[in-house]
C-alpha cells in the first residue's frame, strides 16, 4: 500500500522548485518494509500513519508477526535479500521482554552489521505509548505499562461512563495517542534516553525505546532520510 508523508519545508521547496521549472507534478516513491516481532500491535499503529501529506510517497510493506527477537532481525535480512524491489528502509520493531540480555543484544549488533534499522524498545512497546503522556525515566514491567497507559488515558479523556481499557491489538492507538497525547514530546523524551546509551549492553537500559526514529522518517522528520529523498529526486531527473 503506497503512503504519503509529510516532508520538511527544504525538501518540499526542493520539490516545488524542480516541478514549476518542468511545469509538472511528480511523485518519488520510497520502498520501506518493517519486519515486527508482534503480530497486531506494531502494524496496527504503523499502518495509521497520514496517506496523503506532501509529495513523497511511502510504498510500505509489512511482516513477521509472532517470532522471537534474533528471528525478526534475521527474517529482515532475508527479505531484503530475497526482494525483487530494492528497500530504501528496512526496519526490525521488537521488544526485549523475557528474552535473554544476550540474544537481545545480539539481535541489535546483528541488525546494525546487515544495514538494517533496528526500533527496539526495552521493557515494550508500550514505552512509545506512555510517552506521549508522561517523561517516563525509570524501569517498568508490562503490566504495570498497562495500568500506566490506562490511568494517563482516562485521565485526558475525563470521567466517561466506560472508561478506556488497553489492548494490545487495538487498531485506533495511533488515533487516540495523536488526538489527547503530544508525539512532538514522545519523540523528545525518548530521544533523552536514547542519549544516556553507551557501549553495546542495550538490555541494560531500561526504560529505553528507539521507535521514534521510525516515526521521524514517517512523518518526514528524518534529515537523513529527506537528504537521500532529495538525492534520489535530483538523480531521476
Amino acid at each position: 500500500m503506497a503512503r504519503t508523508i509529510k516532508i520538511d519545508n527544504a525538501l518540499q521547496k526542493r520539490f516545488s522548485q524542480k516541478q514549476g521549472k518542468k511545469n509538472k507534478s511528480r511523485e518519488l516513491i520510497t520502498y520501506f518494509l518493517i519486519v515486527c516481532e508482534g503480530e497486531k500491535t506494531e502494524p496496527n499503529y504503523f499502518k495509521c500513519f497520514p496517506k496523503q501529506v506532501g509529495k513523497a510517497i511511502y510504498d510500505i510493506k509489512f511482516d513477521g508477526g509472532g517470532i522471537s527477537t534474533l528471528r525478526v532481525v534475521e527474517k529482515a535480512i532475508e527479505l531484503r535479500d530475497k526482494s525483487m524491489q530494492k528497500y530504501d528502509r528496512v526496519w526490525a520493531v521488537f521488544d526485549r521482554d523475557s528474552f535473554k540480555a544476550d540474544s537481545f543484544n545480539s539481535a541489535i549488533l546483528k541488525a546494525r552489521a546487515n544495514n538494517i534499522e533496528c526500533a527496539w524498545s526495552n521493557e515494550a512497546f508500550e514505552l512509545w505509548y506512555l510517552l506521549h503522556f508522561h517523561n517516563r525515566v525509570t524501569a517498568m514491567t508490562r503490566d504495570e505499562y498497562k495500568k500506566a497507559i490506562e490511568k494517563a488515558v482516562n485521565e485526558k479523556l475525563g470521567k466517561k461512563k466506560e472508561p478506556f481499557l488497553y489492548k494490545k491489538n487495538n487498531p485506533l492507538m495511533y488515533v487516540l495517542l495523536n488526538r489527547i497525547g503530544r508525539q512532538d514530546l514522545a519523540i523528545k523524551w525518548a530521544k533523552d534516553l536514547s542519549n544516556k546509551i553507551e557501549g553495546q549492553s542495550f538490555a541494560d537500559y531500561n526504560p529505553q525505546t528507539q521507535v521514534f526514529k521510525l516515526v521521524e522518517e514517517l512523518i518526514g522528520q528524518s534529515k537523513e532520510l529527506n537528504e537521500e529523498i532529495t538525492k534520489k529526486y535530483d538523480e531521476g531527473e
